[in-house]
C-alpha cells in the first residue's frame, strides 16, 4: 500500500479499541465472583467512593448517556446493589447510591485492581506511564471539544 497512514495497525484508534477490548475480556474473568458487568463495576467504584450521586453525575464521570445508564441501573437495583430515589431538593434528579449489598461487595473487589495488573504483561512502570498518557489524552480531547 502506497499510503501507510492507512494500514490498520497504524490507526491509534484501533489500538486503543482492541486493547480495551482485550482488558474487558480480563475483566469479565476477574468480575464473574461479583457477578457484575464491567460498566456495573465502574458504578459501584464511584459510588463506594462517595456513596451516592445523580445520575447526571454518574453519567459525566462514566461518560455514557442516560439512555444507557439507566437501564443499567434497573438491573443493579433489581439485583440489590443500588438505590434510586428522586431528590428531595430537585424532583427531576434522581440519585443513586449503593446498598449494603453492593457495599459487601467491595471487599471482593479489593483485589481486583492487582489482579488485572498480573494478568497485563507489561512492567509496572510501562503501565504507570501508558495510564498518565492515556489521562494527558483524555484531558487534551475534552479540552479541545469544548
Amino acid at each position: 500500500m502506497k499510503n501507510e497512514t492507512l494500514k490498520l495497525e497504524n490507526q491509534i484508534c484501533f489500538k486503543i479499541y482492541t486493547a480495551e477490548r482485550e482488558i474487558t475480556k480480563l475483566y469479565r474473568e476477574l468480575l464473574k465472583e461479583l457477578n457484575v458487568t464491567y460498566p456495573q463495576y465502574l458504578v459501584l467504584l464511584l459510588l463506594w467512593e462517595k456513596h451516592s450521586l445523580s445520575i447526571k453525575e454518574l453519567g459525566q464521570r462514566l461518560f455514557l448517556d442516560s439512555g444507557t445508564l439507566t437501564p443499567m441501573l434497573k438491573r443493579m437495583e433489581i439485583n440489590g446493589l443500588v438505590e434510586r430515589k428522586r431528590s428531595e431538593q430537585d424532583e427531576r434528579s434522581v440519585i443513586v447510591s449503593v446498598t449494603k449489598k453492593g457495599n459487601a461487595l467491595k471487599e471482593k473487589a479489593e483485589c481486583i485492581p492487582s489482579q488485572l495488573v498480573d494478568n497485563i504483561p507489561m512492567k509496572k512502570e510501562e503501565l504507570s506511564l501508558l495510564s498518565e498518557t492515556l489521562s494527558n489524552m483524555l484531558e487534551q480531547l475534552q479540552y479541545h471539544s469544548k
